[in-house]
């Protein structure tokens, strides 16, 4: 009956962790339940999936899905925070965390990370944490896509400006004599 629901709750975890764009496994040692409420409510309001699980059932769901890479990582205390959605947002939200709820404390902290079929360590965690959401990107492209376009229709604007003023000038001039 104990196998049963192990082997249940391996096949919930794979589900959970199916079509993961980021797997970000965190060392959550000394971390209170305040603490831990918070950081699950910035999570769920991300669209990121966060929860504590035994590391061998942890691991059994990721071999199930063929990464083995985080192996040696799943050693003690290891909460997981996944996102199907975006690649940084799991990094990004736990660095924040971390900065602005824990900033005096040295837990939690990153162990590694699965984002796009690469394994990240806690560096590049924290290196993934930094960049701009996939939102905040696709508008600096669209920004930089448009720049160009709206000085152009400044400069015709400025020649068509010109060109009003000269005939207004040459009307009025006209009118004069």
């Amino acid at each position: 009956m104990i196998n049963k629901a192990k082997e249940k709750m391996v096949m919930d975890l794979t589900e959970r962790l199916k079509d993961a764009k980021a797997i970000v496994l965190l060392d959550y040692k000394g971390i209170n339940i305040e603490d831990v409420n918070e950081l699950r409510s910035r999570m769920r309001d991300n669209n990121v999936d966060y929860f504590v699980s035994k590391n061998t059932l942890i691991k059994r769901a990721l071999n199930n899905l063929g990464v083995t890479e985080l192996d040696d990582a799943l050693q003690g205390p290891t909460s997981v925070a996944i996102s199907k959605f975006d690649e940084v947002t799991p990094a990004r939200e736990i660095a924040k965390f971390i900065k602005e709820v824990m900033s005096d404390k040295t837990f939690p902290s990153f162990k590694y990370g699965y984002v796009d079929g690469k394994v990240f360590d806690a560096a590049s965690l924290g290196q993934l944490a930094k960049l701009p959401s996939r939102d905040e990107l696709i508008a600096k492209l669209l920004g930089s896509l448009n720049a160009p376009i709206s000085g152009f229709v400044y400069t015709l604007k400025g020649v068509v400006n010109k060109f009003v003023y000269a005939i207004d000038a040459i009307a009025k001039e006209k009118s004069q004599n």
